[in-house]
């Protein structure tokens, strides 16, 4: 059993689909480092200053200086601010493999123009044939 299970974790597949899940838990942190450190600053500021970290709604009814603040009191709250930065994340992770996809599919299409197109070759009886009508017609 250990056997088939070294077999099966050593093809070639599921080796790339490992790498791949590595690669793109690393590559969703710099998004989300992106979005919170880099984009939703001048976004708040744009919008008169809002920090949409701190944007919550407690379902306490009590109104807290901070979402931090609301956290430590143990209050339950909606933090919608958090939503909104996971769903720029979301949609800026999703452009960028979009943007990752069509690079390597033109390259990958730009490989097959590049390589001219030979017809397939005919079996080998069909060959025959043909030398044998050729064949008889030169003899009538």
């Amino acid at each position: 059993m250990f056997n088939e299970f070294k077999k099966f974790a050593m093809r070639g597949n599921v080796v790339d689909l490992a790498v791949g899940f590595i690669l793109g838990g690393a590559f969703s942190t710099i998004v989300k480092s992106f979005v919170d450190d880099i984009l939703m600053p001048p976004l708040g500021l744009l919008l008169g200053g809002v920090d949409f970290t701190n944007l919550y709604v407690s379902l306490d009814g009590v109104r807290y200086d901070s979402l931090a603040a609301a956290q430590e009191a143990g209050a339950a709250t909606l933090n919608y601010g958090l939503f909104i930065n996971a769903i720029i994340s979301f949609l800026l992770l999703a452009f960028a493999l979009f943007l990752l996809i069509k690079g390597m599919n033109r390259m990958t299409d730009k490989k097959k123009d590049d390589t001219p197109e030979q017809p397939p070759a005919k079996p080998r009886n069909e060959e025959l044939l043909e030398e044998i009508r050729d064949l008889l017609k030169a003899r009538n």
